[in-house]
């Protein structure tokens, strides 16, 4: 994958574009631009949204699910797809003691920014408090609370041990 071509992929919620509509527009792109990296990459996000379900209630009582329309997918739809399929291939590269891909560089362009230490150490030293806590890794949960998905929570857990000692 070129230089040009990391800055034309990828998606962040500052876009006016829904990331569903954004991954549309860039496998247009690839296909045109005959980037088989990225082509390969948006034709795997597209291939689990089948996997998207919502629940129903069929007539005779029993529950069973459907796929989701194109219109029902969320955006958080498609970054729990992206996270499944950058494990996976974090997963597959570690066993070929590889560092990376341009498959994985293309997967976590489409990923919202991650916190980073610094921004999470800044956090906890403004909002916890750890004599409320029997333990410092107690702590974690409000943390996470606070952060959700954007921060790691092995990053959590070193910073907190790093700040106890």
């Amino acid at each position: 994958m070129t230089e040009t071509g990391a800055a034309q992929y990828g998606w962040n919620k500052d876009m006016a574009v829904s990331l569903h509509e954004k991954i549309k527009q860039d496998l247009k792109t690839a296909m045109r631009g005959k980037d088989e990296t990225a082509r390969n990459a948006v034709r795997q996000i597209m291939a689990e949204f089948p996997g998207l379900t919502v629940p129903i209630e069929l007539q005779s009582g029993k529950k069973t699910t459907r796929p989701k329309k194109p219109e029902e997918i969320t955006d958080e739809d498609i970054i729990g797809i992206i996270r499944k399929l950058v494990k996976a291939e974090k997963t597959v590269l570690e066993a070929k003691n590889e560092g990376s891909s341009g498959y994985l560089e293309m997967l976590e362009s489409y990923l919202p920014q991650m916190a980073t230490k610094e921004a999470i150490t800044a956090w906890i030293q403004d909002n916890i408090d750890f004599s409320d806590f029997k333990s410092p890794m107690q702590a974690m949960g409000p943390i996470m609370k606070h952060f959700g998905k954007l921060a790691d929570g092995s990053l959590v857990k070193q910073i907190l041990q790093e700040l106890v000692k």
